[in-house]
């Protein structure tokens, strides 16, 4: 295996290959293929790697990150389903306390009637 630069004309920057050559039995003759290790930084001439779509790689640590973020949807999640709950359970009391209201008060005016003469 070996290390191959390529420039592209059209935005000036390097990549780097790694380039391995195998035989073509169908065409008779040497092929390379090659993976993208990532482009050359102008400034310092150092390797940056990138995932093959012109981005940086993404470390272990933002990946893990990225876990503590499901973790905290999950939490925010099971909180809105306990709060929806407290929610319902109050509306069933406050139509229990509204149906006796009613029943009061029709046996209030059933009793007592509307007496406007």
């Amino acid at each position: 295996m070996s290390i191959v630069k390529n420039k592209d004309k059209r935005t000036g920057i390097t990549y780097v290959y790694e380039s391995e050559s195998y035989w073509d039995k169908e065409k008779q003759q040497p092929r390379a293929r090659r993976k993208l290790i990532g482009k050359i930084d102008e400034q310092t001439g150092e390797i940056v790697p990138t995932d093959g779509r012109g981005r940086k790689r993404k470390d272990r640590n933002t990946t893990l990150a990225g876990k503590d973020t499901q973790d905290d949807h999950r939490k925010q999640l099971a909180e809105k389903d306990l709060l929806i709950e407290q929610l319902r359970a109050e509306n069933r009391v406050l139509k229990k306390e509204r149906e006796s209201f009613l029943k009061d008060l029709h046996l209030l005016l059933s009793r007592y009637g509307t007496q406007n003469e």
